[in-house]
This record gives structure tokens, C-alpha cells and sequence, in this order.
């Protein structure tokens, strides 16, 4: 399977930076056939700009700043976010690569006034997370990215099947075991994603 793994955290040298190279030999063992997406280390520009709104509907001239992405969104097969959380959201270069690349055309078409997926060829779903807050924090705080990714998401790719949410909170308090120990944790996931 051809699996695209969304990597959006911008330090070298960090535990971010070891989960994804974590995640795409893990992917690799497994089989799989993997498309590392850095996108600080690609430079990938989350501006969403008056142009690119204004264009946002006419598909596929929509897709035309952002083609190398949007192919590599078609081509996959499994998709794999390995991010931080910030703020109880994701990064901005994330949040910018769903609005400028998960374009109508692309990952949705308006039929009638509803939304249909065109994100169907992607069969599996996964995301590695990092938050800086505790379970309960995230909890009270309704836990946004936790939904965006087991619901609209997963809705987007197919509702019906599971998805894999591997989180490591209170990043504020971790010692080197609870970060070896989610990194064993991803490891053996990824192997069987």
C-alpha cells in the first residue's frame, strides 16, 4: 500500500522528528510503500491567499499552485499524520496543507448542495500526536484534533472503517521512558498499519 505520511513539526533535533523517521521505517517493515511528506523541510506554503480563495471552487485550475500535493494525496492509499499539537490544534503549516491541497475536486465535490468524498482510494488512517496537556485537559477542552481526526477525517476517507490515533500527552511532564515507551507504542502500530 502507497501510504503518505503529513509530518509538520520544524525542529531537527526533537521527539516530533523521532516519531516520523520512527513511523516511515516502521511503515517500511510492514510493506509499505511510503511518501515521507516533511513540510517545513519542503517549505510547503500554508497560506491560503486571496487568490487561491477566490479560485478555490474552479477545479481543477484550483489545484494548479499545489499540483505535486494534490498528486501525492491521489496516489495514496494510506495516510499518516505524525504531528504535534499546539494549542489544542495542529500546527498552522498543517492546518494551511488541508485548506490549500484538500481542495474541491480533490478531497470533496459539492453534488446537489452535499458533500461527496473523492478521498474513497484511501483505505487506511492514522495519526501520531503529541500534546503538551494531560488527558483531562484535552478532554475539558473538547480535544479538537482528536475529532477532526476520528470524525471529519475519517468521514472524508470512509466513516466505516477504523482508525489508528496514537497520542502521547503531558509532553510538559515526560521523562525518557513514557517517550520510549510511545515510541515502542508507534513502532509496533506502524508495523501492522
Amino acid at each position: 500500500m502507497r501510504v503518505l505520511v503529513l509530518h509538520s513539526h520544524p525542529v531537527e533535533e526533537s521527539y516530533g522528528k523521532a516519531l516520523y523517521l520512527q513511523t516511515l521505517e516502521s511503515l517500511r517493515k510492514g510493506g509499505h510503500e511510503v511518501d515521507a511528506c516533511d513540510l517545513y523541510a519542503e517549505n510547503f506554503d500554508p497560506v491560503l491567499s486571496r487568490h487561491d480563495r477566490l479560485a478555490y471552487h474552479d477545479y481543477p485550475g484550483n489545484t494548479e499552485l499545489v499540483k505535486p500535493y494534490v498528486e501525492r494525496l491521489k496516489r495514496a492509499e494510506g495516510l499518516v499524520l505524525v504531528t504535534p499539537v499546539w494549542n489544542f490544534g495542529f500546527p498552522a503549516i498543517l492546518k494551511g496543507y488541508f485548506d490549500r491541497v484538500w481542495l474541491p475536486g480533490v478531497s470533496f465535490e459539492l453534488v446537489d448542495g452535499k458533500v461527496e468524498s473523492r478521498l474513497r482510494h484511501i483505505r487506511k488512517l492514522a495519526a501520531v500526536l503529541t500534546y503538551g496537556a494531560t488527558p483531562l485537559r484535552a478532554f475539558v477542552a473538547g480535544n479538537p484534533p482528536k475529532k477532526i481526526v476520528k470524525r471529519v477525517l475519517r468521514a472524508q476517507i470512509n466513516p466505516l472503517r477504523p482508525v489508528t490515533f496514537l497520542a502521547h500527552y503531558d509532553m510538559n511532564n515526560c521523562t525518557p521512558e513514557t517517550r520510549a515507551r510511545f515510541l515502542a507504542k508507534v513502532k509496533t502500530s506502524m508495523e501492522r498499519f
